[in-house]
């Protein structure tokens, strides 16, 4: 896949700013750049030592096209393996698109979307679960997925692989030494130790399953439904957690009949509240679409923030949470059922029966603010960041998601087979399987089409 093209792009995001970086990566990009490239004393790039800066002026024959300073990384120590250039400009995008069309028409050719992470990859500096963490590291917007980025770029989860690969290929290596010599009827690979292997591994991997709903989380944020009927204070309450007049508070009835969205960070993870329309009977058809909207916003939801009104009566109270109740159906959602307007009432309210073990009651009044803090702790409450904090591996990257649940059914066929007595070669054929799709992930294992639908959808530049 890749030859000895010199590519460049630019690096910055587009747009006039103080200074721009574009960047060449190939065998003669440093040569390429003395041509175009001329300091006071006449130095050429190519003697100088790498990890250096170098200050002068990018000229197109006689034209001086901007004061620029140039930073070159010798390979194999660069980002992408080879020789690598990073030109510092001014920011303006004429002085940007003249550098990349000077360059273009001195031999270089302009990059495809992460071809830079692509070359560090098949250049060996880095696997590919690791090049995958620098399109997340980019895309982070909060603390946590921060973190778990730089834990992945840095070869966490790749050294987990890496270690249920080496203890898999010690007993395939015996597995199979035992096939050549079949006719001996001899065993190399102990069956009570492979059995306690495979078990070992198949936690380890399940761990690892487990740790994708966390990580999606992080990484796509927590989407929380505000539902209930009509002026019981869904748009007050979602202004009061954005800190700011998001949506419209009326006391007309009916007065939000889309679907309202913002994301606000909370101790570092992302929760995206959906102010959806009020509940209730209506002839209304664009609040009728509306509650329907509402009612999928629901179903999609990581937790339902059930508001209703302290000042009503209990019955429709009690309606109110049958109704999103039974809306919500199995799984894993969580239901805060948020008394409202509690500056406006004073009694006691017992719903335990109609509520499962999961969901939890919580008084406010999103117009004073009284117990907004404890409202935002249950919010935090679904997000067990413990894993995150002690540094455990977490699975971020549907890719890696799917090919591990593969890893998993080859590595449970293995101890089936175990249990029933199957012969080496077929418990060979599981354990290969399962190292396939460890491999898969770190990219041991790959084609181009994996690569190409994976880097597609990084940014030129990177």
């Amino acid at each position: 896949m890749i030859n000895n093209d010199i590519i460049c792009a630019i690096s910055t995001p587009q747009g006039n700013g103080a200074i721009a970086v574009l960047r060449l990566s190939g065998n003669e990009s440093i040569a390429l750049c003395d041509k175009i490239f001329k300091t006071p004393t006449n130095k050429r790039l190519i003697d100088q030592q790498p990890n250096t800066l170098h200050f002068g002026n990018l000229v197109d024959g006689e034209r001086i096209v901007d004061e620029v300073v140039v930073s070159i990384f010798k390979g194999p120590k660069s980002y992408t393996g080879e020789d690598v250039v990073e030109i510092s400009c001014h920011g303006s995008v004429y002085i940007q698109q003249q550098i990349l069309q000077l360059l273009i028409r001195k031999g270089a050719r302009l990059a495809k979307p992460g071809e830079f992470t692509l070359r560090a990859f098949i250049n060996g500096k880095m696997d590919l679960s690791q090049a995958e963490a620098v399109a997340d590291l980019i895309t982070s917007s909060s603390s946590a997925a921060h973190k778990v980025a730089i834990q992945q770029m840095r070869g966490g989860f790749s050294s987990e692989i890496a270690s249920l690969r080496d203890r898999l290929l010690h007993f395939i290596s015996l597995l199979e030494l035992e096939l050549d010599f079949s006719e001996e009827d001899v065993e190399f690979a102990d069956r009570k130790q492979l059995y306690l292997l495979l078990n070992n591994i198949q936690i380890l991997i399940q761990k690892l399953l487990k740790s994708f709903e966390l990580g999606n989380v992080i990484k796509n944020g927590v989407p929380v439904a505000i539902v209930g009927h009509t002026n019981v204070g869904k748009s007050t309450l979602l202004n009061r957690i954005l800190n700011e007049e998001k949506a419209i508070v009326s006391d007309i009835a009916g007065t939000t009949r889309d679907v309202i969205e913002d994301v606000i960070n909370i101790e570092g993870v992302s929760f995206r509240f959906i102010d959806t329309a009020g509940i209730r009977e209506t002839s209304d058809t664009i609040e009728t679409i509306g509650i329907e909207r509402t009612y999928d916003r629901i179903s999609k939801a990581s937790i339902v923030l059930l508001l209703v009104d302290a000042t009503e009566s209990i019955s429709d109270i009690e309606k109110a949470i049958r109704t999103v109740k039974n809306k919500l159906g199995a799984g894993d959602k969580k239901l805060i059922v948020v008394i409202n307007k509690m500056d406006k009432a004073d009694k006691e309210f017992n719903l335990n029966s109609l509520l499962s073990k999961n969901d939890v009651i919580v008084k406010i009044s999103a117009k004073t603010g009284e117990n907004m803090d404890v409202l935002i702790q249950e919010l935090l409450s679904v997000v067990n960041l413990n894993a995150l904090n002690q540094n455990e591996v977490i699975i971020t990257n549907t890719r890696h998601f799917e090919a591990l649940e593969k890893a998993s059914e080859a590595l449970q066929r293995a101890i089936e087979g175990l249990n029933v007595g199957i012969t080496g070669d077929f418990m060979a054929q599981d354990i290969r399987e399962t190292l396939h799709y460890l491999g898969e992930i770190t990219g041991e294992i790959t084609t181009d089409e994996v690569l190409g639908n994976i880097f597609k959808n990084f940014c030129i530049g990177k």
